[in-house]
């Protein structure tokens, strides 16, 4: 497959920064973001009529990561934070060749994860698809070491996400089943492997009080956000302090909810209808 090359933006320190999701969890990410760069402005996407991407194939994903990541730059983004570990996993390689703004995606703590863990097991809670991906993988090569790591699909979790839903019973029993086995076995770390899991902090602490000690990357990934602004002199010093702009591919009220309830940010979220790239393709000749 050959790969055309793109040529580079003009870089505008006052434009936006663009956060991707496949639904909600890309918040936690974009409250880490504000918090480190309080001057930015913020366009954040929640593909929530395609979520959740943990149960799609990799083509779709790779899609999806396509088709908004040039929606993004389409609004001016001048950089983007693929806030989704499913679709860092599966895309970010291409995306980051193809896309004419820099990139930063998101990934499992893995390396912070063996280097605080004491018992030396620790769990990691993420969807089937990043589980499965070489990316994980290379991860738990690289960085495992003598450390034990027990690896859950977190079925379900981004759904109860999606439909604002942290505290439920039937979640507390879902998310009760997922870390009981890590608990068993003397894990006193946890990996959160997929923005969406942050919002179940409350829950998870509920369930395994101060046993586990949580490795969230949100703020790791701000941080290399603002590096790579500094990098290339796209810092923002100027613009004050602004609402983000939240756009949803769905009718976005569990996004405007979520926002409100765990951010403390009461705003309007825009829908967009963003077409797949395979959909923008013209239909073969038939002979």
């Amino acid at each position: 497959m050959s790969v055309t090359a793109v040529s580079p933006m003009i870089p505008d320190a006052s434009a936006p920064v663009g956060i991707f999701d496949s639904g909600l969890g890309g918040l936690s990410v974009l409250r880490a973001v504000r918090a480190t760069l309080p001057r930015e402005r913020l366009i954040y996407v929640a593909d929530s009529l395609h979520a959740p991407y943990g149960e799609r194939d990799d083509d779709f994903i790779v899609d999806r990561t396509m088709a908004i990541g040039e929606w993004l730059v389409g609004q001016g983004a001048k950089a983007l934070v693929v806030a989704c570990n499913t679709a860092t996993a599966q895309s970010i390689a291409l995306v980051r060749e193809r896309l004419p703004i820099p990139l930063v995606g998101v990934e499992p703590g893995v390396k912070p994860a063996a280097a605080v863990s004491k018992s030396r097991v620790v769990g990691v809670l993420a969807t089937a698809v990043t589980l499965r991906s070489a990316r994980f993988q290379s991860l738990l090569d690289r960085y495992a070491g003598d450390c034990r790591f027990i690896c859950q699909a977190g079925h379900g979790l981004v759904q109860a996400v999606e439909r604002c839903d942290t505290s439920s019973p039937a979640l507390m029993a879902l998310l009760e089943s997922y870390l009981a086995p890590m608990l068993d076995a003397n894990a006193d770390t946890l990996v959160l492997g997929c923005t969406h899991y942050p919002f179940l902090d409350r829950a998870i602490r509920q369930i395994a009080g101060e046993r586990l000690q949580i490795v969230d990357t949100s703020v790791a990934i701000a941080r290399q956000l603002e590096r790579l602004l500094d990098a290339h002199a796209l810092r923002n010093t100027a613009q004050p302090d602004t609402l983000p702009r939240f756009c949803s591919t769905a009718d976005g009220e569990s996004q405007r909810q979520l926002a409100a309830s765990l951010l403390q940010i009461d705003a309007p979220v825009e829908h967009v209808d963003i077409r797949s790239r395979r959909a923008r393709l013209p239909e073969p000749d038939i002979v």
